[in-house]
């Protein structure tokens, strides 16, 4: 039980400061500034569904595709660590990563009259640094029992339905929060995705090359 909800409780801390529904907010309501608060709460809802469901598929289907085109997993842990780096340097310089979406796309969501599949499930909710993270903590779960992979798909759900709850009420998040408490939010983030990036880069080269790292990964062991 202890291993369950330690293995959730990385994962969802993992995956809810990579998603950071929070720094969204500035940019969903740039994109949906002409519309009424009952359409902002259906995007919003449509936007975490999809994420929810490209996360999971990209959870499960992850190591399969890796398999089909060559790639080992050790190799992905570092590079999916090195684009967790990149977006947790931008957090906590609290600017936009274009890492995670560019100017460009905000502005051109703003312009549409349906965002909630794209740009904003993807990628600003599920974009190459949580897709990253969601497959490397489901090849380190499917280790160990089968409830250490339904912890982390539990953790995908929990934290799209935290997305929901964040942007469905983003003006009011907004407002509540402010500006200055929702960057000091986002550098805490930053420094825990720090750390999280790290320990996938170091995860990928002790797997890739036996002895650089410690016999510890991610996860506690069972």
């Amino acid at each position: 039980m202890n291993e369950v909800l330690a293995t959730f409780l990385v994962s969802f801390s993992a995956i809810f400061f990579v998603v950071d529904p929070l720094s969204a907010v500035p940019m969903f309501l740039a994109m949906t500034r002409s519309d009424s608060v009952e359409k902002r709460r259906e995007t919003a809802l449509r936007a975490s569904v999809t994420a929810a469901l490209i996360l999971s598929a990209f959870a499960l289907g992850g190591a399969w595709i890796f398999k089909l085109l060559g790639i080992g997993l050790p190799a992905f842990k570092v590079a999916g660590g090195v684009v967790l780096l990149l977006l947790a340097l931008d957090m906590l310089r609290t600017q936009p990563s274009k890492t995670r979406i560019t100017e460009g796309e905000v502005e051109e969501g703003a312009g549409k009259d349906d965002i909630a599949i794209v740009p904003l499930a993807m990628p600003l909710l599920a974009g190459p640094g949580s897709i990253a993270t969601a497959i490397v903590l489901m090849a380190r779960a499917r280790t160990g029992p089968w409830w250490h992979a339904a912890a982390v798909l539990l953790a995908i759900t929990l934290t799209c339905a935290a997305a929901w709850l964040i942007l469905a009420g983003a003006a009011r998040t907004e407002r509540m929060l402010g500006k200055t408490t929702l960057a000091i939010l986002e550098r805490a983030a930053g420094l825990l995705l720090v750390a999280i990036a790290i320990q996938f880069m170091m995860d990928g080269l002790g797997e890739g090359l036996p002895g650089l790292a410690g016999p510890r990964g991610f996860f506690p062991q069972s």
